[in-house]
């Protein structure tokens, strides 16, 4: 109401006829209870007015169609002409009106509604009753009168009641309530000094725990102190144990080492010492939680108290002696208060300065800690230019080892073959004369070409006229096998080139004749709406595939996965019956295709199978006792308690003629 630009509720600027009140009101649904706003700009700010209380409604706009059809069936009353807008009603009324019931018809038999819903599935039909059928389902009666002009009216006639009774209880309690009146401003006044105490307290608990944030902090950074102290004795060790190989050499590292060992105890010392001061004022962290707890659990029952007096006042006139008394107790209490307030106050400062000593010895052992590391940092680095030394020392002794032993293991060998190829000894072999080399080539030049021609020539085959021989008959019979396989492929192209256009001939008449057929046969179970096949890839026949694009009436959506379990259902029996009608057969056998349909559905799915029994046999699995009425033939399957199956034949064409 205190937002620009709100007309009311619809339901209070509408005139309904007599008699009509439950029919409108089922037509108009929960649209009856909105608010309706001028504008846009209203609506938007009657949303958000309704977002910030967290409060839900609804809101329709002036001069704007909110959706909804204007096609009623034949021989059906509309709803609209029985509703009208009031006198205080707005311009631009008619227009709401029109959008929302325009389309809405009535009759004043539910069974005549019924029939005119399965004749017209996506109308929307009420009566007089306030039944209403429509797509979206069936509804016996109105779902809430809360919106109804004769509920409204019942509603001001009991508000009218309650009123003056509420008035003449006022005026016989006005004298109680002005005593109560002076009794709560008094204990208003309590409260907000209680209030002002409380305040006080939650600053010196905000402190406290700001001094406990900053324990906390101290406590990090020793825990840092303590890993990276670790690592130091970590690397201490390894550098000992290296220590031990260069004592000959780095003998000044011993004192150096035995500082670093003074110096890590210190710091152990120094940090047993914080851990202790540390656990100290967690005990007394602990102590002021506990004192805390013990001013919140007296300030709620404090509280409760002030609950029970302003309770007793308004109940019992006399109970006002008592409130004297416990004033009394509350400012006691509230003095109590104040000195424990002080108390926090005390042993905060002590608690301060206590963080400042512990602060300054932190940054004297940090001072401590980084000269120590310093004068690590030098001793390794020290020691470290030594190990590069001996490290370049043992190397260059491997490498003089590994030298002399190949030399040694060369010498081994070469006297060797010398023994094994020249059957000499080595002194032989030096004092025999050198053989002749031509001009400018020494003699491992020419032992290298040696070894050469003789890897050239390999070893000698004396059957390898035989194998040249076989290999050319080898390659005589393979070259006509490979003729015989040319000339097969060759051959097996051309067959495979005609079947494949044979293919694409037979597959896009078979696509032209079950595309056709399933348009007209998903017209015809889905009235209004639209459905197609498409092909993926239409340039490649052999390869491509088939996209199902259904639409039903009133719905945007073009594939299958949108679509619900009995649209999906109705669409599939749409595409089977299509391929039927292109390549008719003489029987079709068909397992629960319709369990998912609803009534409506189940009526177009017998028309359809209707038509196909003309031409053709139909066995259909099912369950649904229409499909089974529709049957000219009951085929089952029983067993009676220990027995065996036996199937039974029923003809229903049979037993109605008989």
């Amino acid at each position: 109401a205190q937002v620009t630009g709100v007309v009311g509720a619809l339901v209070d600027v509408l005139d309904v006829d007599e008699g009509w009140d439950a029919a409108v009101t089922a037509a108009l649904g929960e649209a009856l209870s909105a608010v309706v706003v001028s504008d846009p700009v209203a609506a938007r700010r009657a949303v958000e007015a309704l977002r910030s209380s967290g409060t839900t409604g609804a809101v329709l706009i002036l001069g704007r169609s909110v959706g909804g059809g204007s096609w009623i069936p034949g021989g059906v009353e509309s709803v609209r002409a029985h509703a009208r807008p009031g006198p205080a009603a707005p311009t631009g009324l008619d227009v709401l009106l029109d959008s929302l019931i325009a389309h809405v018809g009535c009759t004043d038999d539910i069974a005549d509604a019924i029939d005119i819903v399965e004749e017209h599935p996506e109308a929307i039909v009420v009566t007089r009753a306030g039944d209403r059928l429509s797509p979206s389902g069936w509804r016996l009666g109105v779902a809430d009168e809360a919106g109804s002009a004769q509920r409204l009216e019942a509603a001001r006639r009991e508000k009218e009641d309650a009123d003056a009774v509420l008035a003449a209880a006022s005026s016989a309690a006005a004298s109680p309530w002005e005593e109560s009146t002076r009794a709560r401003t008094e204990v208003d006044r309590l409260q907000n000094e209680l209030d002002a105490a409380l305040a006080a307290l939650e600053g010196a608990t905000a402190r406290l725990s700001a001094a406990d944030a900053d324990r906390r902090t101290r406590l990090a950074e020793v825990a840092l102190l303590e890993s990276g102290l670790g690592t130091v004795r970590a690397r201490l060790a390894a550098h000992q144990a290296r220590v031990a190989e260069l004592e000959a050499i780095l003998p000044a590292l011993e004192e150096a080492e035995r500082a670093e060992a003074e110096a890590a105890r210190a710091r152990s010392d120094a940090q047993a010492a914080i851990e202790s001061r540390a656990s100290h004022l967690a005990m007394r962290r602990r102590d002021l939680e506990v004192r805390l707890a013990g001013l919140a659990e007296r300030d709620s029952i404090l509280r409760q108290r002030l609950d029970e007096t302003e309770a007793r006042l308004r109940a019992d006139v006399d109970a006002r002696r008592d409130a004297a008394d416990r004033r009394r107790r509350i400012e006691a209490s509230l003095a109590v208060l104040q000195r424990l307030a002080d108390v926090v106050s005390e042993r905060r400062a002590r608690l301060d300065a206590r963080h400042a000593e512990i602060r300054d010895q932190r940054m004297r052992q940090s001072d401590e800690t980084k000269a120590v590391l310093a004068r690590l940092d030098t001793a390794r680095r020290s020691r470290q230019e030594s190990e590069r030394e001996l490290d370049g020392m043992r190397e260059r002794q491997r490498r003089i080892e590994i030298e002399e032993t190949e030399s040694r293991t060369r010498l081994e060998s070469a006297v060797e073959a010398v023994r094994r190829e020249l059957e000499v000894e080595p002194a032989t072999a030096e004092a025999a004369p050198a053989p002749d080399v031509p001009e400018g080539k020494t003699h491992a030049d020419r032992a290298r070409e040696l070894e050469r021609e003789i890897r050239l020539m390999g070893p000698i085959n004396p059957l390898a006229l035989q194998e040249f021989t076989e290999l050319q008959e080898r390659l005589a019979f393979y070259e006509e096998q490979l003729n015989d396989v040319r000339s097969s492929r060759r051959e097996l192209s051309q067959v495979i080139a005609a079947v494949d256009e044979e293919i694409r001939s037979v597959f896009a008449e078979a696509f032209q004749d079950v595309a056709r057929n399933f348009t007209e046969l998903f017209g015809m179970l889905f009235p209004g709406g639209k459905g197609r096949l498409v092909l993926t890839d239409p340039k490649d026949m052999l390869n491509t595939g088939i996209d199902v694009e259904a639409q039903p009436p009133g719905k945007t959506f073009k594939k299958l996965s949108l679509l619900s379990g009995g649209e999906r259902s109705l669409t599939a029996v749409a595409y089977l019956f299509a391929v039927f009608r292109s390549r008719p057969s003489p029987f079709y056998v068909m397992d629960e295709v319709e369990a998912a349909l609803d009534d409506v559905n189940l009526h177009r799915f017998l028309s359809l199978v209707a038509e196909f029994r003309r031409s053709a046999q139909l066995i259909i699995v099912s369950h649904q006792k229409r499909t089974m009425e529709a049957a000219d033939c009951l085929i089952g399957v029983t067993m009676q308690p220990g027995g065996s199956s036996r199937i039974v034949t029923e003809r229903p064409a049979e037993e109605s003629a008989t």
